[in-house]
C-alpha cells in the first residue's frame, strides 16, 4: 500500500457512517482517551471550544493555549480536565516559551489540534513582515508542531489535526509571493492561500512523521452559524461570497447548510479520535469522513479537496520556504 498521499493518492472516503449532521458526541461515543495529553489552540471559543470539550469529557488532559487567558478561564470554567496556558499564535516567541514549558513537564503529546485561526481580515503583518492570515493559520501551525515534536514522539501514537477550510479552494501558495509584498492585497486569497498550507503542511508532516507513530490530517470542519471567526469581514464580503443577498440578509439555502457547533467541531474529533485512520494519514477530511479528490477546475464551495493542496512538490517547496521564512528548523528524527 501506497504510505503517502501525495497526489491524493489515498484521497478515498471510508464510508465512515457518518455526515455532516454528525456531532462531536457521536463520534466520541465508545472512545476512552484516559491516559491521554492534547493540546486544542483556539480551544476556548468556536469549535475549539466544543473540540476541548468533547476530548475532555472522553477523559483527556486537555491543555489550552489562549492569549486572553482570562476569556478562556470564564469559557471553560465549567469543563474539566482542563489546564490553561498563555500563548499567541503569532508570536514566535510565545510559541517557544509554551512550548518549553510543556517539554520541561516531561509529558508526552498524544493530540495537537492545530484549531486556532482567522478569516478575512485587512492586511496586517506579524512582526516578521508576514502576512497575518498565513502567518496564523499556518505558519503558527508549523511553529508549534516542530517546538512540540520531541513530545508527539514520545507519545508513540500521536496524532496532529489542522483545522483547514474549503476556503483552501480560493486559491494555491503564491511562492513568489506569499505575503503581498509586490500584488494587491485580496482577504480571500490571503485565507484560501493559508488554508491550502495549512492542507500541505499535514500532507508532508504525515509522510516525514509516520515512521515515528506521528500522524497528521487537515479538516475542513464546514460553514458553522455562531462563532467569532468572520467577525471583521464586511457585508460586502459575505454578499462576494453568495451568503448574503442584495438587501444583507442570509440567503436561505446558505442558512439551511449552516452547521451547529457541535456538528463543526465533529470532523476534528473523528480526525483526532477514529480507529478508522490508525493506518492513514496526510489525508483532508471533511463531514466526518475523508474527502474526495478534485481537479484544479473544480467548481467553488463544491466539498472535495484541491489537487494542488496535496501536490508534494508544493508541499516539500513549502516546507522548505517556511524554515526559510522564519529560521525554524523542522527536523524530524
Amino acid at each position: 500500500m501506497t504510505k503517502s498521499n501525495y497526489q491524493g493518492v489515498r484521497q478515498n472516503p471510508l464510508h465512515s457512517g457518518f455526515s455532516a449532521q454528525t456531532t462531536t458526541s457521536e463520534v466520541i461515543k465508545g472512545i476512552d482517551l484516559t491516559g491521554s495529553i492534547a493540546i486544542v489552540t483556539g480551544g476556548n471559543t468556536g469549535i475549539g471550544l466544543e473540540t476541548t470539550r468533547t476530548l475532555a469529557a472522553a477523559g483527556a488532559t486537555v491543555i489550552v493555549p489562549a492569549r486572553d487567558v482570562d476569556k478562556a478561564r470564564k469559557n471553560l470554567d465549567q469543563v474539566s480536565n482542563v489546564e490553561i496556558e498563555k500563548m499567541d499564535i503569532m508570536d514566535p516567541a510565545s510559541i517557544d516559551a509554551f512550548a518549553g514549558k510543556f517539554l520541561a513537564s516531561g509529558r508526552a503529546l498524544h493530540l495537537l489540534i492545530n484549531n486556532a485561526g482567522i478569516m478575512w481580515v485587512p492586511l496586517r503583518r506579524d512582526a516578521r513582515g508576514i502576512e497575518s492570515q498565513f502567518a496564523t493559520n499556518y505558519i503558527g501551525q508549523f511553529h508549534l508542531t516542530a517546538r512540540l515534536w520531541p513530545a508527539l514522539k514520545k507519545a508513540n501514537g500521536a496524532r496532529v489535526v489542522n483545522v483547514s477550510s474549503l476556503g483552501h479552494h480560493m486559491g494555491s501558495v503564491d511562492f513568489d509571493d506569499p505575503n503581498f509584498n509586490n500584488r494587491e492585497y485580496e482577504t480571500l486569497l490571503a485565507y484560501g492561500q493559508s488554508k491550502t498550507a495549512s492542507n500541505l503542511f499535514a500532507l508532508e508532516l504525515d509522510n516525514r512523521a509516520s515512521d515515528y507513530n506521528v500522524r497528521a490530517y487537515s479538516v475542513h470542519p464546514g460553514s458553522i452559524g455562531g462563532t467569532e471567526l468572520g467577525r471583521e469581514a464586511p457585508m460586502e464580503l459575505f454578499q462576494k461570497m453568495g451568503f448574503l443577498d442584495e438587501k444583507g440578509n442570509m440567503r436561505a439555502e446558505v442558512l439551511a447548510a449552516l452547521k451547529t457547533v457541535p456538528q463543526g467541531a465533529a470532523t476534528s474529533v473523528w480526525a483526532a479520535t477514529s480507529p478508522l485512520l490508525n493506518d492513514l494519514g496526510g489525508v483532508y477530511c471533511e463531514d466526518c469522513d475523508v474527502a474526495g479528490l478534485l481537479t484544479d477546475a473544480a467548481k467553488i464551495h463544491q466539498n472535495g479537496v484541491m489537487a494542488y493542496s496535496l501536490d508534494e512538490s508544493n508541499a516539500k517547496r513549502l516546507w522548505q520556504m517556511t524554515e526559510d521564512m522564519t529560521g525554524i528548523r523542522f527536523t524530524i528524527g
